[in-house]
């Protein structure tokens, strides 16, 4: 149920940020910066769902952590957006807050994960 909901959620981020772009100025900053935001906030959930069929726990780490990164980069375009002025701060605040609550679900999942895994390495070793 978890997973579906993070799909989706992942999804709808990646809708709102098509649509932040969209709606940018036509100018030459806003555009270079859109395409940024555009790039990064869209592929949190192709990697949520790459996730979803890793082979092992590191690959799973891994395409977590790669969302991570690609979260905090939307987390820091956004930002530029907001304090170059090209949108409201108003305007942006809501997609930020979500990109923050992505990044604290996406670390809680890898550091359960990473836990899991070591304690399993624990179990092996005869422990």
């Amino acid at each position: 149920m978890i997973e579906r909901d993070l799909k989706q959620r992942t999804k709808s981020f990646a809708l709102r940020i098509v649509r932040l772009y969209v709606a940018l100025p036509k100018t030459t900053e806003s555009q270079v910066l859109g395409k940024q935001v555009l790039r990064s906030g869209t592929s949190v959930g192709a990697h949520y769902r790459e996730a979803q069929r890793a082979k092992s726990d590191a690959d799973f780490i891994s395409k977590i952590e790669g969302g991570l990164q690609e979260l905090d980069e939307t987390c820091y375009w956004l930002e530029l957006i907001s304090e170059a002025k090209i949108f409201d701060e108003a305007r942006i605040k809501p997609l930020q807050e979500e990109a923050e609550s992505l990044v604290a679900i996406f670390v809680s999942i890898a550091k359960q994960v990473k836990s899991r895994a070591n304690e399993k390495k624990g179990k092996g070793k005869g422990f």
